[in-house]
């Protein structure tokens, strides 16, 4: 459940984005085309959130086996 409600929220982010360029540079993207945008900007944080949270398990996990080269180390 808490994937699914991680995704909605990326898809509205994505949708703000959208909307956003379309109200401040119209040029870029014409209105026809802002839901399509809206679908891939929204993909593309999904997929930013997915790589952090991964980032963020791997570091974690990382910390938890610290290196026995440190100061508490005897030989």
């Amino acid at each position: 459940m808490q994937e699914w409600i991680i995704f909605a929220l990326c898809l509205g982010v994505g949708g703000h984005i959208a909307l956003g360029v379309v109200m401040h540079a119209p040029g870029l993207w014409p209105w026809s085309t802002t839901g399509f945008y809206g679908l891939l900007s929204g993909l593309a944080v999904y997929g930013l959130v997915r790589a952090g949270r991964g980032f963020w398990k791997l570091f974690r996990h990382a910390q938890k086996f610290p290196s026995q080269n440190g100061p508490d180390a005897s030989w």
